[in-house]
């Protein structure tokens, strides 16, 4: 199987980097400059798990040529439209695009563009960042991509894709549920990305600061809300999951849009946030700590857009 890896930053750069190494037919499909600085300096990996420093197969936007089995799709979700263009020509009529994009915007683009039988559902767990030196740095050990039919089922093609995932370094996870698991993602990230966005601090701060546990728990509830009014509802394991990873003590925790925010970044907010707002309010939830949480960081992206 091969398989083309659109976004080869952190994330998508760390598990194409990985199948690399473990024998799989990956190439990275780049921008001239990101291929520049590989292929002068190798795919570098600094991880818990283990460095490596490794010259995957790249190919430049621009130059693709040839079908791809499978497409992991991972970039920023504000960059979803240039980035179909760039993968285009690498879309026959049997491949398969799984993105990991953060919200679910994202599947109805793809679905609208590819059609549906082309797309399949994937989440990743991983934290990690591209440092000043170009390479990609893993924040915790956590690190796992799972994916499925949104119908559930155990086709011949996610079976495939399956045994090209497994052995390679991380966990790897075929799912009959994977439309459920993408709600559950989302209702983790999007609260942890409003509660420590809203109160800039990571959750253990938000915790111990007067007032910011209601904090925490409110807006998580106003999400849940809103995901089981207007999507899949999660499992209540989930649920009760990421209440207790969003209120406890002393955790360090942080997303990687509260770090964009930090550094000056662009952020992800109308995917995260205004999204589900969006969704909320077609289906009569109120979301007033969202809506602010909404507010606050939308000047922010205008500000950085305006500068």
């Amino acid at each position: 199987m091969r398989l083309l890896v659109v976004g080869a930053g952190a994330t998508g750069g760390y598990f194409g980097a990985r199948l690399a190494a473990a024998g799989r037919d990956v190439t990275l499909l780049l921008r001239p400059g990101r291929a520049a600085q590989i292929r002068a300096d190798g795919l570098r990996i600094v991880s818990p798990h283990g460095d490596l420093t490794m010259a995957p197969e790249i190919v430049e936007t621009g130059k693709l040529s040839g079908h791809y089995d499978a497409i992991l799709l991972s970039v920023k979700a504000f960059s979803l439209a240039p980035a179909l263009e760039d993968l285009a020509p690498a879309v026959g009529p049997d491949t398969m695009i799984m993105p990991v994009l953060n919200g679910m915007k994202h599947v109805e683009a793809l679905k609208r563009r590819f059609g549906s039988k082309a797309i399949i559902g994937g989440v990743c767990r991983i934290a990690g960042t591209i440092d000043a030196q170009g390479r990609i740095v893993q924040l915790s050990p956590m690190q796992g991509l799972t994916y499925g039919e949104f119908d559930g089922t155990a086709s011949a093609r996610m079976q495939a894709l399956d045994a090209l995932m497994q052995g390679a370094g991380f966990e790897a996870r075929l799912s009959n549920a994977i439309e459920r698991e993408m709600w559950e993602k989302w209702l983790f990230l999007a609260s942890l990305c409003a509660i420590t966005c809203l109160m800039r601090g990571t959750i253990g701060e938000v915790v111990a600061a007067p007032g910011g546990l209601a904090v925490a728990n409110g807006l998580l509830d106003e999400i849940l809300a809103i995901i089981r009014a207007a999507g899949v509802p999660p499992g209540e394991a989930a649920v009760a999951g990421a209440r207790s990873m969003l209120t406890a003590e002393g955790s360090t925790l942080t997303p990687s849009l509260y770090r964009d925010l930090q550094n000056g970044s662009a952020i992800e907010v109308d995917q995260i946030i205004g999204d589900l707002l969006v969704r909320g309010e077609a289906a009569g939830v109120a979301a007033p700590l969202l809506a602010a949480v909404y507010a606050q960081l939308s000047i922010y992206q205008a500000r950085l857009t305006a500068a």
